[in-house]
């Protein structure tokens, strides 16, 4: 396939990098990061999607999402597909996909899971929104990309499964952090904790996958000084996200709302960040009941 890629950032680039890699024809363009290997550089983003028949973008948010939409739509040839793979707010989402159909365009949106370590392995999860004639014509891409994707319905649907996949984990990485505090505070050894957790009740990825104590459990960032796998910054990004979406719908999320306040304070006023999302562990070992 001929494709344009737009935002080659750390995520971006190995995408790209893998599509090239398959045998595609890849022209990218970035404002700051250059092409990686086997990607054609392009001057803007309307020539990267210029006789594009996919256009990818991987872009910081909606506001930019909508702007470069505005400047890569009038380039795309009719009937060319946008899959957009940032992780923006659902009506930015659902607002370029009606703006690409107006335009004679396909349009999907497909946030992924698995970071930057999967960006590179080609092993990324993609959760998709839009018509099954857009999955259908970029599902081959996903195969490259990634291990997995779900067409999860219609156009705003991969952003809305994303933010609630994240908002769970969000949660959870904080009861995790809070019960492995708790146990210190109560004398009962880390490792114990987690043998008993996670063949019980207790069981969830962040405890069993991702485990925030270091030296327990499979490697984690824990085990590099909270170097982020995945970053408290862009968790926060995301409960703002899904809080905006449940404000949108009228969606009552209470521990939501209490993750997002807490990691707020976390990366803004704390040491947070730059740190794993994990790194919420030694910030309740050390801190006491108010």
């Amino acid at each position: 396939m001929k494709i344009g890629f737009i935002g080659l950032g750390n995520m971006g680039a190995p995408m790209a990098a893998n599509l090239a890699a398959a045998g595609h024809l890849v022209t990218g363009f970035d404002v700051q990061a250059p092409c990686p290997e086997g990607v054609t550089s392009a001057p803007s983003a309307a020539q990267a999607a210029s006789d594009a028949e996919v256009v990818i973008t991987m872009l910081p948010n909606g506001d930019i999402l909508r702007k470069v939409a505005d400047e890569l739509i009038p380039a795309m040839s009719s009937g060319a597909v946008l899959l957009d793979c940032s992780t923006v707010d659902v009506e930015s989402a659902r607002a370029v996909a009606t703006q690409a159909q107006e335009a004679g365009c396909l349009a999907a949106d497909a946030p992924v899971s698995g970071g930057i370590g999967g960006a590179a392995a080609g092993t990324l999860t993609f959760m998709a929104g839009g018509t099954n004639m857009a999955f259908a014509k970029v599902a081959p891409l996903f195969d490259v990309m990634g291990q997995k994707a779900v067409h999860c319905g219609p156009s705003g649907n991969g952003q809305a499964a994303k933010i609630c996949n994240n908002m769970i984990l969000g949660v959870t990485m904080i009861g995790t952090c809070e019960a492995f505090a708790l146990a210190d505070k109560l004398g009962l050894d880390r490792q114990k904790m987690f043998d008993v957790v996670s063949t019980s009740s207790g069981y969830s990825w962040t405890m069993n996958a991702y485990c925030p104590a270091p030296g327990v459990g499979p490697q984690s960032p824990a085990d590099n000084d909270y170097t982020p796998g995945f970053a408290a910054d862009l968790m926060l990004k995301d409960l703002r996200l899904s809080q905006q979406a449940a404000t949108a719908v009228d969606a009552d999320t209470p521990m939501g709302e209490a993750a997002t306040a807490l990691y707020e304070i976390f990366v803004e006023n704390e040491d947070g960040a730059g740190k794993d999302f994990s790194a919420m562990l030694p910030r309740f070992v050390s801190r006491r009941r108010s």
